[in-house]
């Protein structure tokens, strides 16, 4: 059992992110968090696992809650035993073992004679007792097994509650696959944030986080997205009817204006025909003056106030709404050759890297998906293709063509330049400043973010400023290469990248176990790479 009530936190700068937030997740209930980035959902579970103090309400749980972070590098001074809070036991084990049944070793081991035993049968089911040791720096590892070491920690401790940040991070298919399996048979209470929507559907209830608090939708990710659906129809409607509300009162104030200019050229006639005096005049001047202000402050009023209700609702609109794409297409035929190799192979030793050698075609216009385990050769693959590296086996060959590798750090972003700086970097075709801000803003890049920094971005906001420089170039590429590209985008952002990539006619090659997301945007074939030796 969870409960959240009233919930407050502040920044150390004292900005508010959030308060009264309330939340209740019952006994093997499975909850997904959501929510833009900077919403403060990995907050939110820090909190709830008392790494960090709230600034107001009051958090229960039933148990103390096990927490997987989503970055561990904050572990890497320890071994695998310690990160997965076993080492005092095992050595308390094996001290007892040995002959030195201490009432410190005995009240340190409380028992738990499996300890060991669990602990290699956590890891073996997680693919990992093949590949490292207990006692191994955990710092040696990678991140896939990073978090399959986290994962392993749940079978081995079995908490009541558990806390998941952006768990299949990193994980290849297998152990996604894995990471599936334990949400199904899971009996404890599970609160995940994740952007993996192949997981999000195993979970039975979904959790916004927003400005508003938290809103709590019973029923899986697919679920809260038809219902979201209904409610962006609904306010899309709204928006359209205050747009015409608005139309109207300000045909209704030019109309009446018109009309009371009217009435005053009649008056004035008939004035001047009747020979009044100038004082009377004067004084029927001053009251038609100012009849007609009253007259035009009212009308504006009305004018502001639905101006006013509309602006807020177009507030509510999701920023995909709001993006404008408009990618040109690339100047090759459908078709045509970028890349073929045969018995293409490559090595980091005496041994070739892949078995079987590679023996491919990329044409124009496909979308494919290049897949391997971790370890595979994936990133030399790219590196090949993009003639960073040449063959040390068989033959490879490219054509001219212009291509654009998106790697998981957005490293064609420079974090020296401002937002502006590095969109007027792509600016080949000469637009004039205005326009390029204009393009930024269709980016929802607003006039406070164009000297912000790049190095002060998210990951979601590089991704939608790569995005925006390439809608800026002159010519579209031939090919983008993507790298894990859904890793650290929450999504939103995932969604504005979906929707981006399937407004681009060229070629796409894509690095991703997310297999959601490759459906999403009309992957039609597979790459997959062997490891020699692996088999």
């Amino acid at each position: 059992m969870l409960a959240i009530q009233n919930l407050g936190y502040a920044h150390p700068n004292k900005d508010v992110l959030f308060d009264g937030l309330n939340l209740a997740v019952g006994p093997h209930q499975k909850v997904a968090l959501i929510g833009n980035n900077g919403a403060g959902k990995s907050t939110l579970l820090q909190l709830i696992a008392g790494i960090l103090a709230p600034a107001a309400g009051h958090i229960s749980t039933s148990a103390p809650p096990c927490y997987i972070p989503q970055h561990f590098g904050q572990f890497d001074g320890l071994t695998v035993a310690q990160a997965l809070g076993v080492a005092g036991k095992i050595a308390a084990l094996h001290e007892i073992l040995d002959g030195r049944a201490t009432d410190a070793n005995l009240v340190t081991l409380d028992d738990d004679w499996t300890i060991e035993e669990r602990s290699r049968e956590a890891l073996q089911h997680w693919g990992l007792l093949a590949e490292l040791s207990l006692t191994q720096p955990f710092a040696t590892l990678s991140g896939g097994q990073k978090t399959r070491v986290f994962l392993a920690s749940i079978a081995i401790h079995r908490p009541e509650i558990v806390l998941l940040d952006e768990p299949s991070n990193h994980l290849d298919t297998a152990g996604r696959q894995l990471l599936y399996d334990f949400i199904k048979a899971s009996a404890s209470t599970l609160l995940v944030v994740s952007h993996d929507r192949q997981l999000l559907n195993l979970l039975d209830s979904v959790a916004e986080l927003s400005k508003r608090g938290i809103t709590l939708y019973g029923g899986n990710y697919d679920f809260y997205a038809e219902q979201k659906q209904v409610e962006s129809t609904a306010l899309h409607h709204d928006v359209k009817s205050k747009e015409k509300a608005l139309r109207k009162a300000r045909e209704t104030e030019r109309q009446a204006l018109e009309r009371k200019q009217k009435l005053d050229a009649r008056g004035k006639k008939s004035q001047d025909k009747a020979g009044m005096p100038t004082i009377v005049l004067g004084m029927m001047r001053n009251s038609a003056e100012n009849s007609g202000a009253r007259l035009k402050s009212l009308h504006a009023e009305k004018v502001g106030i639905v101006s006013q209700e509309l602006s807020e609702l177009r507030k509510e609109l999701p920023d995909l709404d709001k993006m404008k794409f408009g990618f040109d297409n690339s100047a090759l035929h459908k078709g045509k050759i970028l890349a073929a190799a045969k018995d293409l192979n490559y090595g980091y030793g005496p041994l070739p890297l892949w078995h079987p050698a590679l023996n491919f075609q990329l044409r124009s216009g496909e979308r494919i998906a290049l897949q391997g385990l971790n370890g595979a050769g994936k990133t030399t693959f790219i590196r090949l293709i993009r003639g960073d590296l040449e063959p040390q086996a068989g033959t490879l060959y490219r054509a001219d063509i212009q291509a654009v590798y998106i790697d998981q750090d957005y490293s064609l972003i420079n974090n020296q330049l401002t937002v502006y700086e590095q969109a007027w970097q792509f600016n080949a075709s000469a637009l004039q400043e205005h326009e390029v801000k204009i393009r930024l803003a269709r980016f929802l890049f607003a006039k406070d973010d164009w000297d912000k920094p790049c190095r002060a971005l998210s990951g979601g906001e590089k991704m939608r400023l790569l995005l925006c420089c390439l809608t800026i170039r002159s010519q579209a590429p031939d090919l983008i290469i993507l790298d894990e590209p859904t890793n650290n985008l929450d999504i939103q952002n995932l969604a504005m990248l979906t929707a981006a990539l399937n407004g681009y006619q060229g070629t796409l090659l894509v690095v991703s176990h997310d297999a959601y997301f490759l459906k999403q945007i009309g992957v039609e074939r597979t790459l997959s790479l062997t490891r020699a030796g692996s088999r």
